[in-house]
């Protein structure tokens, strides 16, 4: 008797199918956020500074960031169902190595490994919902998932903070290890004779693009991080950034030439989906800003115990919950441009107003910041990944989806890269050497100044973002779908 597809039964199958998925696509946000939470803990146990201990925040974003479109081009080449299960795996067994690491670079070789599984997972989830739900239910899929990923980076820095109150900062890495495993069972075996194991043998995977595209990243990264302490004009420096500026142009040369492409050029000519996606990338580079050192500035000047500051960041994020659907419905009547322009100016005045608090502010001279930050944050997203996904057909789509988690992976991983190089930077030079290694009051003018320094800066890049925002002009039916890729 024929195995009955999965994906195409009506009824109950769908929800088992959208449990598993969302899973997967919480974990891998969830991971995201959690570790932020964590970093103080890490730096003290570990005794690195600060611009060592970044990197465990980095490799993660900057593997997700750099893997995404290679993995969303081979899952269609090897199935969804292989890769998905894969990635989850290889998650959870990255997860088990963090929780056993004894070094800084354990913890961040482990990290890697599960910053691969997790790009595994993400490249696969929209194209898994839009199989799974009839046309007449994706959207409210495809919203509801959007939801999980909310939820996955709220419940972060409050999930991570009682863990390590309670537990160790280790905890955060070994829960992850039985959900994963399982959920990876469950998926390999439901999905078996499905759409999601429908294989394109006869396309060939990019792997010169793919490659060269995660050494650009990288070797840029490296260079915005350790500038300041190998100094911005050394050789070192300047040897990664040739590097990251010839690989580049070996990228672009690449992908003209091979049959398909890790990048969708064509995407890339189209106004309404190049500029939100640009726009998309700076404002996570400045939420990125506030996510990475406001648990170093609650814990260290404020003094909050580390679960309170788990609940105080929290509330950035727990406005997704609030303003997203109402931003949504929104630019249904009034496009994009106005109010993702409105969003970007709200996350600027936040930035601004951070550079300026004192070292003991008040919880709700705090909490109205990132409130505000996280309403800016919540009024953009809707309005702009519609605008995006309205620029391409049908057939262009999981590229698109993929290229905008692509963005958004590189916006938190440069808003880490150039935040801990600002402050570091910034704090070495007024202490005359010193790195962020124990925190002692003695230290408080210095880190409150350059504190001030990086989320000024930050105020900054959300104002070009307020004029990328707006120069994506209305929407108009005439520009609204290009060709799809090439084959």
């Amino acid at each position: 008797m024929a195995k009955t597809d999965p994906l195409s039964r009506p009824g109950t199958q769908k929800w088992p199918v959208f449990l598993m998925v969302a899973v997967g696509i919480f974990m891998a946000t969830l991971d995201g956020s959690i570790v932020n939470i964590a970093l103080p803990a890490v730096m003290a146990d570990f005794g690195v500074p600060l611009a060592a201990v970044q990197w465990v925040v980095m490799i993660y974003l900057l593997t997700v960031t750099s893997l995404l479109l290679s993995f969303g081009r081979l899952s269609d080449i090897l199935g969804r169902r292989v890769i998905y299960s894969l990635g989850l795996l290889l998650f959870s067994l990255g997860s088990l190595f963090c929780g056993m690491a004894s070094s800084a670079l354990w913890l961040i070789v482990s990290r890697f490994f599960q910053g691969l599984g997790a790009a595994m997972t993400m490249a696969c989830t929209p194209a898994l919902i839009v199989d799974t739900f009839p046309e007449t239910e994706r959207g409210r899929a495809l919203g509801l998932m959007g939801s999980v990923v909310a939820s996955g980076l709220t419940a972060g820095p409050v999930l991570g903070g009682l863990l390590i109150h309670y537990f160790s900062w280790r905890a955060i890495f070994y829960i992850n290890v039985p959900i994963g495993l399982l959920t990876a069972a469950g998926v390999f075996f439901l999905f078996t004779c499905s759409r999601a194991d429908i294989t394109r043998p006869e396309e060939t995977f990019d792997w010169a693009g793919a490659a060269f595209l995660a050494f650009v990243l990288g070797t840029f990264l490296v260079a915005v991080t350790h500038a300041y302490q190998w100094g911005y004009f050394s050789a070192p420096i300047l040897l990664l950034l040739a590097a990251s500026i010839l690989a580049g142009a070996c990228l672009l040369f690449i992908e003209t030439k091979v049959r398909h492409p890790v990048l969708a050029r064509p995407l890339f000519g189209v106004r309404l989906f190049a500029l939100p996606i640009a726009a998309a990338v700076i404002l996570f580079i400045c939420l990125f800003f506030i996510v990475f050192l406001m648990p170093f500035y609650l814990l260290h000047p404020c003094g909050y115990p580390i679960n309170a500051a788990g609940g105080i960041m929290a509330c950035i994020f727990f406005a997704l919950f609030v303003v997203s659907p109402l931003s949504g419905a929104l630019s249904d009547r009034i496009g994009s441009r106005l109010l993702c322009t409105l969003a970007m100016g709200f996350i600027a005045a936040a930035l601004f107003s951070l550079a300026l608090i004192p070292a003991r502010a008040s919880l709700f001279s705090i909490l109205w910041r990132l409130v505000l930050a996280g309403t800016g944050t919540a009024m953009f997203l809707p309005p702009n990944s519609a605008v995006a996904f309205s620029a391409v057909p049908p057939a262009s789509r999981g590229v698109a989806s993929a290229t905008i988690a692509a963005a958004r992976n590189l916006g938190m991983v440069l808003g880490v890269a150039l935040a801990g190089a600002i402050f570091n930077s910034a704090f070495y030079r007024m202490s005359s050497g010193l790195s962020l290694k124990e925190y002692s009051p003695a230290l408080e003018a210095m880190f409150m100044a350059s504190f001030h320094l990086v989320l000024a800066a930050g105020g900054c890049i959300a104002l070009i973002g307020m004029l990328v925002s707006f120069l994506r002009g209305p929407e108009q039916p005439g520009n609204r779908e290009i060709k799809p890729p090439a084959a």
